[in-house]
């Protein structure tokens, strides 16, 4: 079981490098590409849209056929679209090949959760994804700070190039221990493509799970792509700033990680899930107020924190929304996820073109509190643990 993790979690660390790695180079993009820094805003858009569309027909394939292989493929289709996006000379292919690299990365997160879940017996898994959502979180810590760094040395286009080729050096070392992996392969069958969805939508406690991760998306981390661009305003143009803002957001996630079973023997699930949505509704009035970056990063070290106290609930539920669909629950929950993820640029960025930044982060704040109060009120094991 130890060595599953391990893996996954390697797999998912390389790959995650490369959710947020945008967002600190917005500004440089959009002077190298002579566009507005929110059109290029919108290349977040163009990864996560995909990402969260390709999740149920990529849920289906994994369990149908082999997880692992679906893995190995897109990791593959991943490296090889992140640098090509480096030679990249118009916004155009730029943007084609993010949505490329968007539909290869929901192959890997989502189905790397739901091999761990099936191995991983359900009183140990919520460490046990800890463990890979702390990969994931190291994955965007080093992806936005890195990002940054290089940025301001190399330029935007050395960020691309970077993340694809350790995309691509992390899975020649992993092919051997994922081939070897002991999986029970199916059969491509469309027949089961309809009833796995049916099984998943009729259990009562799906419409919460995969609401509540919309309403994350759209409302956190629909202002990320937007931090470089308000910092820029206030004078701080320096990308690795940008990137160690936006990084300190895993920090305060990976944090979490180690100290998740201390919290949920003090607080239990129900409080641990309310207590983070009012986290994370804090920290965006917090961001409203447009305090130095310093406080800034600390702020989203604490966002991160938030965060993962109701996410990393979340995601235990929906591994057991229907067990002999799990890759194509893990998916759909993607989908949900990187579909808010996507539309949150869009809103943030006619909030800030109309209404001000300020009313839109209140009316996040709301939401997001609400959020985590009905899944602490509704959210139930079908058996204790």
């Amino acid at each position: 079981m130890g060595s599953v993790i391990n893996i996954m979690a390697l797999v998912v660390f390389a790959t995650s490098l490369f959710s947020r790695s945008v967002d600190p180079i917005v500004p440089q993009i959009a002077l190298g590409l002579h566009i507005a820094p929110a059109t290029a805003a919108l290349l977040s858009t163009g990864f996560t849209l995909p990402y969260a569309l390709i999740q149920p027909l990529i849920g289906a394939i994994a369990d149908m056929l082999s997880k692992t292989l679906l893995i190995i493929v897109c990791m593959v289709v991943l490296g090889i679209a992140s640098v090509a996006s480096g030679f990249a000379t118009n916004f155009e292919t730029l943007m084609a090949l993010r949505i490329l690299a968007g539909c290869a990365s929901g192959g890997v997160f989502p189905i790397a959760l739901a091999v761990v879940a099936d191995q991983v017996p359900i009183a140990e898994r919520q460490v046990a994804i800890g463990r890979v959502l702390a990969a994931a979180l190291t994955g965007n810590l080093l992806g936005a700070t890195a990002s940054g760094v290089i940025g301001d040395l190399l330029g935007w286009r050395g960020v691309f190039v970077t993340t694809g080729s350790i995309c691509l050096l992390t899975l020649i070392i992993a092919v051997p221990a994922l081939r070897g992996m002991n999986e029970t392969a199916g059969r491509f069958d469309l027949s089961t493509l309809l009833p796995n969805y049916r099984a998943i939508f009729s259990n009562r406690l799906a419409k919460y799970c995969f609401g509540a991760v919309f309403v994350e998306a759209v409302f956190m981390y629909g202002v990320f792509p937007y931090m470089a661009v308000m910092l820029s305003r206030e004078g701080e143009t320096r990308a690795s700033i940008a990137g160690l803002v936006i990084a300190g957001f895993a920090v305060g996630g990976i944090t979490y990680t180690f100290v998740v079973s201390r919290l949920l023997s003090l607080l239990g699930e129900k409080r641990l899930m309310a207590s983070g949505g009012m986290v994370i509704a804090f920290c965006l009035c917090v961001i409203a107020l447009r305090a130095p970056w310093q406080v800034e990063f600390l702020n989203f070290m604490l966002l991160g924190f938030g965060f993962y106290m109701l996410h990393g609930c979340i995601h235990v539920y929906v591994t057991e929304l229907a067990p002999q669909a799990r890759g194509t629950a893990m998916s759909a929950h993607t989908a949900f996820f990187f579909l808010g993820q996507a539309i949150g640029p869009v809103i943030y960025g006619i909030g800030l073109d109309t209404i001000g930044l300020v009313p839109v982060l209140l009316f996040g704040a709301v939401m997001i509190v609400a959020t985590g109060w009905i899944c602490a009120l509704r959210l139930r094991h079908a058996t204790p643990h």
